[in-house]
Parts: C-alpha cells; structure tokens; sequence
C-alpha cells in the first residue's frame, strides 16, 4: 500500500503549467525545422557532386603534358669530298687549283675562313653583296654546298704574295699596325692580327691576298658599291686612293 502510494505520488504529481507550455513550444519548434535541415542536407549533397567537377580541371591542370621543348638543329658537318668537287668542278676556273688564285682579279681563297666564305656566298646569292658573276654560281648553291666548298678550300695551304711598291709598302705598314689618329683611322691590325691571319668568323685573311683584289674591295667598300659590312664601310670611307694602295700591297707581302 506504501509502495502504491509512493507510486502514486510521483507519477501523479501534477506539471507546472509553464514548464509544460515550454515542453510543447520546444518539441513544436523541433518538428518544424525538420524539413529544412532535410533540405539543407539535401542540397548539400546534390551540390557535393557539382562541387567536385569543377574542381576537377583544377586539379587535374597540374599532370597535363608540358610542351615539347625543340632543341636547336646544328648545321650538318661539312663533307669535304662534295666541297672539293664542287670547288673543282666551279671554282677552280677563276680561283685557281687548291683555292690558289693566279690571277690578281680574282681572290685566293686558300686558308680563309670558312665562316667568312659563307657568309660572302650567301650574300652574294641574296644580292646584298653585288657581283654578276658571283650571284649566278652561288644562286645554284644551297646552304650545303656552301658549307661544303668554304670548309674544303680552308684546308687547302695558301700560296705566299708578295709586295711590288717598297715606297707604297711603308705607308701601307703604317696604317696597318697603327692607323691614322688625327682621322680616327683604325689600325687593321686590330682586326684582321698582325700577320693578316684574321680572326675565325669575325674577320677575314689577308696575308697574301692579290693587291689589286684587296684595292678594288678597299674602293668599294669607300664609294658605298659594297655595302655587306658596315666597319669596312665606315674604316674605308676616310682613305684615299694612294692609301688604299700602299694597304693592299701591304697586305700583299703580309705572313
């Protein structure tokens, strides 16, 4: 009976009438906001997968192929065999067997730098440097034979020249080894060594070159009718004819 009553007595004790207002305002409260956490849940799940392909490309930006880097092509090595026929079969006629000139008109080509003698073949078959006959061989050789006949004539041992003028050889040394200052003329020594060996690419032989080659070049490049090298034009431009005699007979008798 004691047992029942307790019972009784807490289960039947009767609710405050605030808290049980509070109870049912809080469950109503919960039962409202279950369709919008379901929504919530809901978007966050449709937009997972959108979400995650767009940050696809990002991700996967970083393991695309870099371009290919090209290296540079070198020029072939020349074939001095194809050179040499080539040289025979053209060149000997005006420059002579081994690149050897005997006639003063025409340049020894024995020795000179093969750099040099590309480049002059190349512009004479672009026209930059102008000479009727040179421009129609050189326009029926490609980069190749060019390379080909410069590489092989380079090999070949030039022949010594000689100088003609003993008066004309001691100014010619003069301007040579030491220029004209007061006219701000270079000594070409400077440029094409002391013994007239020139310098590989940069410029070219003169040791033993035919005078009346080097003097009509000299002239050319004076009165603006060659024009494929700035620094000779402008060095040539302040000599006169008798200077630019007494160079190339220098030059002449140069080793």
């Amino acid at each position: 009976h004691c047992k029942i009553r307790k019972f009784q007595v807490l289960c039947l004790n009767p609710i405050k009438t605030s808290d049980m207002k509070l109870l049912l305002t809080s469950l109503l409260a919960a039962f409202l906001a279950l369709p919008a956490v379901s929504s919530f849940a809901a978007g966050e799940a449709a937009s997972a997968p959108a979400s995650g392909a767009a940050s696809a490309p990002a991700a996967a930006a970083p393991t695309a192929a870099a371009p290919a880097v090209i290296a540079p092509v070198s020029a072939a090595k020349p074939d001095l065999a194809k050179g040499e026929a080539s040289f025979t079969a053209v060149c000997v006629a005006c420059h002579g067997v081994g690149g050897n000139s005997g006639t003063p008109t025409f340049p020894t080509l024995a020795q000179q730098h093969p750099e040099y003698l590309v480049k002059q073949l190349q512009d004479f078959k672009s026209g930059k440097r102008q000479n009727a006959i040179m421009q129609g061989f050189a326009s029926a050789l490609s980069e190749g034979d060019m390379r080909n006949i410069a590489y092989w004539v380079a090999t070949s041992k030039a022949k010594p020249g000689f100088a003609m003028d003993k008066n004309l050889v001691a100014l010619g040394e003069r301007i040579y080894r030491g220029g004209v200052a007061d006219r701000r003329i270079p000594a070409c020594a400077g440029c094409h060594r002391p013994n007239g060996a020139g310098i590989p690419v940069q410029y070219p032989r003169l040791s033993g070159q035919h005078a009346e080659y080097a003097a009509a070049q000299l002239t050319a490049f004076r009165d603006g009718v060659r024009n494929n090298n700035l620094v000779m034009s402008q060095v040539a431009a302040k000599l006169n004819d008798k200077e630019i005699r007494a160079l190339a007979d220098y030059v002449a008798g140069l080793h």
